[in-house]
């Protein structure tokens, strides 16, 4: 029988003790934006969350969760329990942010805006996560699954997700999760069904090197690295599933006068789909092959010859959670039941990591709204109407996903 999701989600919207939560959202409001503002001036640079996972740590204690704990890759979590009807549900917001070590990370206030590098992405998520649990206890609500609150490290860039591969290859609910949602960035109304995968590389071309004018003639590395670039702007790829590439970073070289020994060019390559990633991979592979193998031909190796090195930088995994799926439908309405226009793309989260292993996964919002994500002037609105709003649509798509009880 096919369920009726939105009759679902207003029957816990109308729901006395899910009321009471909202009330309770509301009245800790001024508190969520002081975790919020107490979180964010805590730096988290990539591969360096430690202090603030230390912090959430204590903040997961402090809230009375079960089994709170740090694993061995950094994520902190804690367990709320359900009645024990119902296997896992993962709740969770990146620690990590873009900004590298010595960022100011001090908030700034300016009437209901904050602003403060790393804010909205992933900050303010950290401090919702807190106010749900706090909601949820001061209503009594009980749920059919556990649920996993996790702060987990490594989302962002470099990181290639490695805080949420872990929980889901080595830790130890690997085999518990039935469903995952992770809360990443202020806007609700975009509803993240899809994950981008990609694959980036550092890629090295390398030679003997020599003077410009006496050793003229013999191989040069960045000749073969032009022409593999050159090659990659040429690849047709398709408008859907979205597929892309990018030679983002070049270098190499010592001198005006000196044939290079090395030159280098990081290259990122994305797509919603698997195939099409793997499609393009293979064809940039087969690029950078060919131009090795074209400036050995074409130039003397006497001195020896074009060797190239790829290293990879960056591997995630592309996935999607399909749109009727009950994860899906439940985010939907309850998005929908708070007044917004519920939209349905794909991006680069945590939860591309259970979308390619088949898991229902979704990204949802903390509520509000922000904006300059990943720069300097990062900013969010803690006006408490919209923000409340917002989080009461994200928590009522928890609760439908860990099976809400009524009684």
């Amino acid at each position: 029988m096919q369920r009726d999701h939105a009759s679902e989600i207003a029957a816990i919207t109308s729901h006395p003790t899910f009321k009471v939560a909202v009330e309770k959202l509301d009245a800790d409001h001024d508190r969520t934006v002081a975790d919020i503002i107490t979180l964010t001036e805590i730096p988290s640079p990539p591969f360096k969350e430690d202090r603030r996972a230390a912090a959430f740590l204590e903040m997961l204690r402090a809230h009375g969760l079960d089994d709170v704990e740090q694993d061995e890759i950094g994520n902190v979590m804690g367990v709320r329990r359900g009645t024990g009807n119902g296997g896992l549900i993962v709740v969770a917001a990146h620690l990590d942010t873009v900004f590298p070590e010595g960022t100011d990370v001090t908030v700034r206030r300016e009437g209901t805006k904050l602003y403060a590098p790393g804010i909205g992405d992933d900050t303010r998520s950290l401090a919702v996560l807190l106010a749900f649990i706090r909601a949820l206890d001061a209503a009594g609500i009980r749920t059919r699954n556990d649920i996993l609150f996790v702060g987990d490290v490594g989302e962002e860039g470099l990181g290639d997700l490695r805080g949420v591969r872990h929980l889901f290859s080595k830790g130890r609910y690997r085999d518990q999760i039935e469903a995952f949602i992770t809360v990443d960035s202020p806007p609700v109304d975009n509803i993240v069904v899809g994950g981008v995968g990609s694959k980036r590389y550092s890629v090295r071309f390398k030679g003997p090197g020599g003077h410009s004018f006496k050793a003229f003639g013999i191989v040069n590395p960045i000749y073969a690295m032009a022409q593999a670039i050159v090659e990659l702007g040429r690849i047709q790829v398709p408008e859907t599933p979205c597929t892309t590439f990018c030679a983002s970073i070049v270098g190499g070289g010592t001198s005006v006068n000196a044939i290079p020994e090395e030159a280098w060019v990081d290259i990122d390559l994305r797509s919603e789909s698997a195939e099409q990633l793997a499609k393009l991979d293979a064809r940039w592979r087969e690029i950078v092959a060919a131009a090795v193998e074209q400036e050995n031909a074409i130039r003397s190796t006497s001195e020896g010859a074009i060797t190239v090195d790829i290293r990879t930088l960056g591997d995630r995994p592309a996935g999607n959670t399909a749109m009727d799926t009950d994860i899906v439908q439940f985010a939907t309405a309850a998005v929908k039941a708070q007044g917004f226009a519920p939209t349905h793309e794909a991006s680069s989260t945590d939860a591309n990591i259970p979308m390619s292993l088949g898991i229902p996964a979704i990204k949802i919002g903390s509520g509000g709204t922000g904006g300059r994500a990943h720069s300097l002037g990062e900013w969010i609105d803690v006006e408490k109407i919209a923000s409340v709003s917002g989080m009461t649509a994200s928590l009522t798509t928890i609760l439908a996903v860990a099976g809400f009880v009524g009684e």
